[in-house]
């Protein structure tokens, strides 16, 4: 066992490090090209407008035509030049997020995640693993992962890492998937880039799904008919008044009238567009990212199986709505809700008396939802899933050094190699073995405080968790089987539920026992067992405990204090094995070597700790 990285993986390491470096390079010269450019085209636009200006003023005495051509000549370059100002912009937007995605990225491989989401707010002291394996929340494995832009794309994640997979041939499908997107490195970061930049908008998108046309605008025909009969009456007086039949006050009288129209279905509008007001532009980089992906040719079946869920290409027999490919159509909504998002402006209101815009919107959108919207929840899964992947195709490109395990097919087996930490940096991190060769078996460890008994169980656990969800993990060498995890090691008393401590753990050692008797397979993992309650009683019932969990054909990991647990091994020889963590006291040092070993272990260092804090004489 080493302590330190081999020099073929800081190799590796140094390689990613080196690939931001230079695209941050690359990127960088790119947009002081373009700033340059903004700034020449800005000063060319104010230049054409103030010569503009100028000629008409110098030939405004002369022939009409010649001033009135230099300002139609020189509106359209100036409409032109803003346009492409635009367009520049853009791009420069875009280059200033991938070089913050580079720098973020070089910070994260030096241990600092701090600029992505680590969804503190998921943090659950219920669930089977998550609190213990430190899933969520500031420096957590969630944040160093997480590289999602959509709301969808985050649900996804979080599901992965609460439900890891079980089957076998899934993870396999998994591993695939994640090791071609590890290699769609302009994908991924121009995926992150788009959604990256409209990530505080509005996603909550679930008025879209709803299809009950019941109560909608278009069951209303007097409304239906107005939408034609007011631009009709529009267009009859306009051309009357053109040639003299009537006077114009008529068309004031008439604006009047169609003003009141215009407004009479206000409220059903309002129904309409309540659920999705203010979403035109998280739609728009949704639609983006829905073309990126219908762009891209996928090789794995898991990959492509999902684009196909986008491009409307999963069944020949399939209708011509789930046909549309699915960027296309939500740019259409978009560009419905945009004019509706639009009504109370000046232009929104004239259009609206003229041909009753927003009702024809209105009805649009219904349209819309009436042939898209039993799609619209299977083109966010497919979005949310690429989001979620794009972030484990970083995560794999991230660590070069990590290997993808080896999935047995019978429980329960967990041979490993030099398992490290990921969220140790590896200049720091001592890597050690694991060794579980069947069901009915257990590994008892065994050592002082502080030397390593808890980081161990929670690197057994991580890295378990990464097999089961496809991806690779930190190790030399693993195979394993996906049992489903279990975990006790920070278990806490709750005030609102009226728990104390010692009951909060029997709580989950029940829930333990409960799913093992329901025929479930656990790989469990265990620290310090029975911690609320006084050493007599916590060591009888840790025996207990543990004769239960093998005469139960289980496996899994106790990490203890109390070195008579070591016996166990002679009441189930072959079936419980004893390593240690040990701490060697070196005259007024503590040294620990962070090293699993085989045995039970001798040295404690407590009263050694309060003797060196001075609360122990």
């Amino acid at each position: 066992m080493e302590v330190v990285a081999s020099m073929e993986q800081t190799k590796n390491s140094e390689d990613t490090y080196l690939f931001y470096r230079q695209e941050k390079e690359n990127h960088t010269k790119i947009l002081h090209r373009l700033r340059r450019r903004i700034y020449h085209v800005g000063t060319l636009r104010l230049v054409l407008i103030v010569g503009m200006i100028a000629a008409v003023w110098l030939l405004h005495e002369k022939d009409w035509a010649i001033p009135t051509a230099i300002a139609c000549v020189g509106s359209c370059g100036f409409m032109l030049m803003v346009a492409y100002h635009a367009r520049l912009h853009d791009k420069r937007t875009f280059e200033e997020g991938i070089i913050r995605l580079f720098d973020n990225e070089l910070k994260a491989l030096d241990g600092d995640s701090g600029a992505f989401d680590g969804a503190p707010e998921l943090a659950d002291t219920q669930h089977a693993f998550s609190m213990d394996l430190d899933l969520f929340g500031d420096r957590s494995l969630f944040q160093m992962i997480n590289r999602t832009v959509t709301k969808m794309g985050k649900e996804t994640l979080v599901a992965h890492f609460l439900q890891p997979l079980t089957c076998k041939n899934e993870i396999l499908t998994h591993q695939e998937g994640v090791r071609e997107m590890e290699g769609l490195t302009d994908f991924r970061h121009h995926f992150y880039v788009i959604g990256e930049l409209a990530s505080r908008e509005k996603q909550d998108l679930n008025g879209l799904i709803a299809t009950d046309s019941k109560r909608g605008i278009a069951r209303h025909r007097i409304v239906g008919l107005l939408t034609w009969l007011v631009p009709a009456v529009w267009a009859l007086l306009g051309a009357s008044v053109v040639v003299h039949l009537i006077p114009p006050r008529y068309l004031i009288v008439y604006f009047a009238f169609s003003y009141l129209l215009a407004n009479l279905p206000f409220k059903l509008i309002q129904n309409v567009v309540a659920s999705v007001s203010k979403t035109e532009k998280i739609l728009q980089t949704y639609a983006r990212l829905m073309a990126l992906v219908e762009r891209e040719q996928f090789v794995s079946p898991l990959l492509r199986r999902q684009q196909a869920a986008l491009t409307g290409s999963q069944d020949d027999a399939a209708n011509d709505a789930e046909k549309t490919a699915a960027s296309s159509a939500v740019k259409s909504l978009s560009r419905t809700i945009g004019a509706l998002d639009q009504r109370f402006s000046f232009m929104g209101i004239l259009l609206n008396i003229l041909y009753m815009r927003d009702t024809r919107q209105a009805m649009k959108l219904e349209k819309w939802k009436q042939k898209h919207g039993i799609l619209l929840k299977r083109w966010f899964d497919a979005l949310g899933f690429f989001d979620a992947f794009c972030s484990f195709g970083a995560f794999a490109f991230n660590h070069p050094d990590y290997i993808y395990p080896q999935l047995t097919a019978s429980y329960f087996e967990m041979e490993g190699t030099r398992l490290g930490h990921p969220l140790i940096h590896r200049a720091q991190c001592v890597c050690n073995d694991v060794h579980i060769p069947r069901s009915k078996y257990f590994l008892i460890i065994t050592g002082a405080n502080m030397a390593g008994k808890s980081t161990y169980l929670r690197t057994v656990g991580v890295n378990f968790l990464l097999s089961c969800m496809g991806l690779p993990v930190f190790a030399e060498s693993l195979s394993v089987y996906p049992a489903r995890l279990v975990t006790s090691l920070r278990t806490a008393d709750s005030l609102v539920s009226n728990e104390s401590y010692f009951f909060a753990e029997l709580k989950r050692l029940k829930m333990i026992i409960d799913r093992l008797d329901a025929g479930e397979e656990l790989f469990i993992i265990l620290d310090e067992m029975l911690k609320g309650t006084n050493s007599a009683d916590k060591q009888k019932g840790s025996f207990a405990l543990i004769k239960q969990l093998v005469n139960k054909n289980t496996c899994g990991i106790v990490a203890t204090h109390d070195i008579l647990l070591g016996s166990l091994a002679e009441v189930f020889p072959g079936h419980v094995q004893n390593k240690r963590f040990e701490a060697e006291i070196d005259g007024e040092e503590l040294i620990f070597s962070y090293q699993l070993r085989d045995g039970i272990a001798q040295d404690m260092n407590a009263t050694f700790l309060m003797k060196k804090m001075g609360i122990y004489s």
